[in-house]
């Protein structure tokens, strides 16, 4: 009871007793129930995802299993002069165009020009094109196009006035050159990717034997995944994408998502398919799609392996997830229908295309990661009434984190942080999604970050970022040159990530909540994925960059 002035008393604990009364009801009435309907729905999705995880799984069994590689699938034989066609007089090996776009790339150029330059291929049967759209005052790329060309490779150093598209616009430019309509088959290559010498003579011949092929994806290795823990997750992740699911992709559907590099294309394929386009920031994605919808077929070869560099800086990373993430979500809202009235496919390849390749594959796995293991369950902790089945918030997440492990069995020992990691990213990807669904804010910010070339260095990274723009094409550059870079004057929040925390302070008060009140034993995984919030917000992980 407390007293006022006048003889005037407040019965604090009778008030007290009220707002419980009255918070107990309108939970148990409204806030419950609408809880447990989000719990259904987050529930359907985990399944939608396993069923998903099952299917690639076991369409990745049955081909090793029964070792359908795919030169047992398609027609393949080795590059051999002894088996050219003498009496047509054709020439054995066809005319190959390398394309290797890049955008002030000083730290890796010289990789992937040398790795072009050192493929195993007749210097007069192959153009290597360098693409440079960068704005680095001093002329290092151009300087090494011409050391190659002094030795004698046909290696062409082209630039535009502009930088509409980004990319997709260097590579449209590209193919416009009098000199490509010579070319049959066209290899691309991002700046830090180094193909082994035999490259071309291991993908091309599928392009030459099967007429219905036309792209021959590679996988990718990477130079720095011990670099450090994100870099060995983001390995973990990507290795599952290569070996699983662009594996089942390839063997049941002969179609994937190009990852836009390392890969070859039939050049009269890009023509047909409408050439390459700059709507979204997935422009690989847009080709794929539209090629798989011509009636195109895809071959994933994955004893071919590129090696390639991983971002290492976790800013760097999350900028690339928002952009992958992102992308996808938009080409899918620009395409659906496209997809559904098309008649060069049949309906069960546009029901993989729709729901397993768009829907559960770049939509529903970010939304379940985060609604349902960053608050839901944290939620139902809070909200007592609100009962998760064991099945749904164990068994079923256990399954699919093996599944999804299987494709780097030496760094099974770090399943739990990846795990807790990739629900802090999922934060980003489920935001990145949506804007790409409703195309509103960052949908079209395209932020190109150098890399670090060799791991032991350490560089301060220069980023060009893409805001407002309706579409890439009317897109401008905001960025400063490489040698006017001066350190940024960050204010003390600036140095950390604040979702990041504000999720962690959530997710830490719900563990105490379970401690104290609830006891669901929840607490060890939202203590546990508090910390990784926690690590990742005070922007502990990755490489520390050393700015001069």
């Amino acid at each position: 009871m407390l007293e006022l002035i006048g003889g005037l008393s407040i019965d604090l604990k009778g008030i007290e007793d009220v707002l419980a009364t009255k918070w107990k009801q309108i939970r148990m009435i409204i806030v419950a129930p609408l809880l447990r309907v989000a719990v259904l729905i987050c529930l359907i999705m985990t399944v939608m995802i396993l069923v998903e995880k099952l299917l690639v799984a076991f369409i990745c069994l049955v081909v090793k299993v029964f070792k359908l590689k795919p030169e047992k699938r398609y027609k393949w034989k080795p590059m051999s002069p002894e088996t050219s066609d003498l009496e047509s007089g054709v020439q054995f090996y066809p005319m190959v165009l390398v394309q290797i776009p890049m955008y002030n790339e000083k730290e890796v150029y010289k990789l992937s020009i040398r790795a072009a330059c050192n493929l195993d291929w007749p210097f007069d049967r192959m153009i290597i094109q360098v693409l440079d759209d960068s704005t680095d005052p001093v002329d290092l790329v151009e300087n090494e196009c011409k050391i190659w060309k002094a030795i004698g490779l046909n290696i062409r150093y082209q630039v535009r006035n502009n930088r509409k598209g980004y990319k997709a616009g260097a590579l449209k430019e590209g193919m416009m050159h009098y000199y490509v309509k010579d070319c049959d088959y066209v290899a691309m290559f991002d700046a830090d990717f180094q193909p082994e010498s035999d490259f071309l003579k291991r993908t091309v011949p599928f392009l030459i034997h099967n007429p219905e092929i036309a792209l021959v994806q590679t996988r990718w290795t990477f130079v720095n995944a011990d670099e450090c823990l994100m870099t060995r997750m983001q390995e973990m992740s990507l290795d599952y994408h290569f070996k699983i699911e662009q594996e089942a992709g390839s063997s049941a559907f002969a179609f994937f998502g190009f990852n836009g590099t390392a890969g070859v294309w039939r050049i009269s394929t890009i023509a047909d398919a409408g050439g390459w386009k700059d709507r979204t920031t997935v422009e690989d994605m847009d080709l794929a799609v539209r090629s798989g919808l011509a009636g195109w077929k895809f071959v994933y070869v994955g004893d071919v392996k590129v090696k390639c560099e991983l971002p290492s800086t976790f800013k760097a990373y999350r900028y690339q997830q928002h952009r992958w993430s992102c992308g996808p979500a938009n080409l899918f809202k620009k395409m659906v229908l496209e997809i559904i009235a098309n008649k060069k496919v049949s309906t069960w390849e546009k029901i993989h295309l729709i729901y397993n390749f768009f829907f559960v594959g770049k939509v529903v796995s970010h939304a379940s990661t985060y609604i349902f293991y960053c608050v839901m369950i944290p939620l139902s902790v809070l909200i007592p009434e609100v009962e998760i089945p064991l099945w749904g918030v164990s068994y079923i997440p256990i399954f699919i984190t093996l599944l999804k492990s299987v494709g780097t069995p030496s760094s099974l020992h770090l399943v739990i942080p990846w795990v807790l990691f990739e629900n802090v990213m999922s934060l980003h990807r489920i935001k990145a999604a949506t804007i790409g669904l409703l195309e509103v804010g960052r949908v079209n910010e395209w932020i190109v970050t150098t890399k670090l070339g060799d791991a032991s260095k350490t560089k301060q990274n220069v980023e060009v970022v893409v805001n407002d723009a309706e579409d890439l094409a009317e897109a401008k550059v905001i960025e400063p040159l490489l040698g006017v870079y001066k350190k940024p004057q960050l204010m003390i929040w600036q140095r950390f990530h604040m979702a990041e925390l504000w999720m962690g302070a959530f997710l830490f008060i719900a563990g105490f909540y379970d401690i104290a009140y609830t006891k669901k034993g929840y607490f060890i995984y939202l203590f546990l994925q508090s910390y990784a919030f926690f690590i990742i917000g005070f922007n502990f992980i990755g490489t520390s960059v050393n700015i001069s």
